[in-house]
């Protein structure tokens, strides 16, 4: 999907490998290799996101090293973005079909930003009549990317709309943080 948005096939696999790792740094050998590509194409790209502002460079032990710049007025959109279009979520809006009647479906802030989790904290909710077994393989595949298990919760619509009327703490903990749609509107789920 996000490659229907930029034309730049290396670009986009760039941008993937920065912010599906937030934090990280790497060197342009590095890059190459993970994005398999060409050196001076990788670099053009390189230069190009630099030159947006996105990245910034760092030199180390004769080595220069990128990082995207979260200070970029783009980075936490293009986090969602690319929450919803790769991984867990691109899966999900794939196989929504698959998924049976998912109303909503949404990430916690925290699991898009690649924070560590709190132990009551759930990184993913799904909202709707939602075919377990069809969910459980992409979760599966989930949880050995991430190397931890997804703390994650389904509810049927009613169940929601009952226990967010009742103000369940559970829920409003949930409503209250921040958040990435990947399916369904946010007002319609914040709404009371």
């Amino acid at each position: 999907m996000l490659k229907d948005l930029i034309v730049s096939r290396v670009r986009v696999k760039i941008l993937e490998l920065f912010l599906t790792n937030p934090g990280s740094m790497y060197h342009v050998r590095e890059i190459v290799r993970r994005v398999n590509e060409e050196i001076n194409a990788v670099r053009r790209e390189l230069l190009h996101l630099e030159k947006a502002g996105m990245l910034n460079k760092e030199r180390r032990a004769n080595r220069l090293f990128y990082f995207f710049r979260k200070e970029h007025p783009l980075y936490y959109d293009l986090l969602a973005l690319m929450a919803k279009t790769t991984g867990l979520g691109g899966n999900l809006i794939k196989n929504k079909t698959k998924m049976g009647k998912v109303k909503f479906a949404m990430f916690s802030g925290k699991y898009v930003r690649k924070l560590a989790p709190s132990t009551d904290s759930v990184d993913l909710l799904l909202v709707g009549q939602v075919v377990l077994p069809e969910l459980s393989v992409f979760i599966r595949q989930e949880e050995a990317k991430l190397g931890r298990e997804l703390n994650y919760t389904v509810m049927s619509e009613e169940e929601f709309a009952f226990r967010k009327k009742r103000r369940d703490p559970f829920i409003m903990d949930i409503l209250s943080g921040s958040r990435t749609m990947i399916i369904g509107d946010e007002e319609e789920l914040v709404k009371n």
